[in-house]
């Protein structure tokens, strides 16, 4: 701990971001890059307390706290302020295989439970993380390096997500022989797909698929398990197979009009959108426009948060996005102490650009939705909405009630579905016979990952549902863990 009154002397400072205005009229970063000198300063805020939350990942009250990664971050915070990056490098790598995608869309609860954020605002852990590897790769310090000798094992890893690359770079560095099937066209999955450019430039992604590539990993796209590639295949020419298949099966809402058109999955959207990005600047048209219409997001995770953005940068009419809870609180309130995830009130970066333009943060608390309103042809033209207020039952449980005479009807062309994922696809679990969980889930143990199915893995969404993508490469990680020790009797792998 290089600089024990560190958390007193300086303030918290995030780098800059690019004004909304200007923002939304391209799809690339945002966020500006701090000096090497503020990013020492704000290292030197780091504790290197005894009781460092912030690098050991735990679910507290339904909630990440800390690092599922289990970051070394007070050692990288100190190696950062004394201006030894090459080192805080090597650290950041040793239990993250892919940090410039954490430094970027991780929504940092490792920040939530730093210790400096008991008394003042917490160590700015996210951005000093995305500076070490940007600067890493920027200096030339991060070259391919494949194993020195093979094993003759052969994995396949169905899906090009985090949790499937993380588990390809670990099981490539044990030597084994890795096939990554990815049934999109681009390697990524939700980290190339799911995640806006805005939020994650795609040649990010790239830079570390061709990193992989070059240290020995086998990318094949287009290909679909079961489909394309018969699940024979796989159990003839692999020694194991790890399932990263993510949840991508959306949550519906089960109301009158939902079949009208106009109605998408917020995951429909944002995917289409993307690829009509990459492959064409929009030339192609194939993409959900919401140029001109009032558009409508129900679900307030991140999700939803992409919708507006991407609305905004389309140049929409308007644009709300609906939630059933009640607005949060500013400051953390009793009842989410310290070191849970603070569960307080932000302005997004979607909800900082909508209010730019349309004059008002976009969300809309204690709000249900009864049924979607459509013209004689089919099209959507407006949701009918309802307030709610949340009271105890005769049984004592918290359930919503409507309030009498708080309908109200909002125009709207589109609305994207963005209440989350009800879990895996199931075509492809019940064609290896794989066994699931309660959830759909494929069943396998925490820490095993091992399915019913001989030589067959699950990690990540498919096997814990929805999470984050830190937690994807954690899984990801400890898969490839399980599976060299399957091979191979025993692992080094960390």
């Amino acid at each position: 701990m290089g600089k024990p009154t560190g958390f007193i002397e300086y303030q918290r400072e995030l780098p800059t971001e690019r004004a909304p205005l200007q923002r939304i009229q391209d799809w690339k970063e945002f966020i500006n890059k701090n000096s090497e000198e503020k990013l020492q300063v704000q290292g030197a805020r780091c504790m290197d307390c005894g009781i460092p939350y912030c690098h050991t990942g735990k679910v507290i009250s339904g909630s990440t706290t800390g690092c599922p990664v289990n970051n070394l971050i007070p050692e990288w915070n100190d190696l950062v302020y004394r201006g030894q990056w090459r080192e805080a490098l090597d650290r950041l790598h040793k239990t993250n295989n892919f940090p410039e995608f954490t430094g970027r869309v991780c929504p940092a609860p490792c920040e939530g439970s730093c210790t400096v954020g008991l008394i003042d605002n917490p160590v700015t852990i996210k951005d000093i993380e995305k500076a070490i590897v940007d600067r890493g790769f920027a200096e030339g310090w991060i070259v391919p390096e494949p194993p020195k000798s093979r094993t003759g094992k052969k994995v396949a890893i169905i899906g090009s997500g985090p949790t499937g690359l993380a588990a390809a770079a670990q099981l490539n560095k044990a030597g084994h022989t890795v096939t990554v099937y990815e049934r999109d066209d681009r390697i990524g999955g939700l980290l190339t797909y799911g995640i806006p450019n805005m939020k994650l430039e795609k040649h990010l992604v790239q830079r570390r698929v061709d990193l992989l590539a070059a240290e020995g990993v086998n990318f094949v796209t287009n290909a679909e398990i079961g489909v394309s590639v018969p699940v024979e295949q796989l159990q003839e020419e692999f020694d194991a197979v790890i399932l990263a298949i993510g949840a991508t099966r959306p949550r519906e809402l089960d109301i009158e009009g939902r079949n009208l058109k106009g109605v998408y999955p917020a995951m429909e959207f944002l995917h289409k959108n993307t690829k009509s990005l990459l492959d064409s600047n929009f030339a192609d048209g194939e993409f959900i426009n919401a140029e001109g219409k009032d558009v409508i997001v129900i679900g307030g995770g991140d999700t939803g948060t992409d919708c507006v953005a991407t609305s905004v940068r389309h140049k929409c009419k308007s644009v709300v996005q609906f939630q059933y809870r009640e607005k949060p609180p500013l400051k953390r309130e009793v009842s989410n102490p310290w070191p849970e995830w603070p569960k307080v009130y932000k302005l997004e970066y979607g909800h900082e650009e909508a209010k730019a333009v349309h004059g008002k943060d976009p969300r809309e608390y204690l709000t249900l939705s009864k049924n979607f309103v459509g013209d004689e042809n089919g099209n959507l033209t407006g949701l009918r909405t309802v307030q709610i207020q949340w009271k105890n039952d005769d049984q004592g449980r918290v359930v919503p009630e409507e309030v009498e005479g708080s309908e109200k009807i909002y125009p709207a062309q589109l609305v994207f579905l963005a209440m989350g994922f009800a879990g895996p696809e199931q075509n492809l679990l019940d064609k290896l016979g794989i066994e699931k969980d309660v959830r759909s889930n494929a069943k396998a143990q925490y820490g095993k990952y091992k399915t019913n199915v001989d030589s067959i893995f699950a990690a990540g969404d498919v096997r814990r549902g929805q999470s984050l993508v830190v937690w994807a490469i954690n899984e990801g990680r400890e898969a490839a863990r399980e599976v060299d020790r399957f091979l191979m009797g025993s692992s080094n792998l960390p």
